[in-house]
């Protein structure tokens, strides 16, 4: 298996997903400091 191969493979799902849970991490704060608001 050549190192191309295996980046393909294994490198780009990894970086989608690392990407995902980034964003979805934001937009998770965002929705805590909105509820924080709310019942201020």
């Amino acid at each position: 298996m050549d190192i191309a191969q295996l980046v393909s493979d294994v490198g780009f799902p990894i970086v989608v997903t690392f990407f995902l849970m980034h964003r979805m991490e934001r937009k998770l704060d965002q929705v805590v400091i909105a509820l924080e608001n709310l019942s201020h």
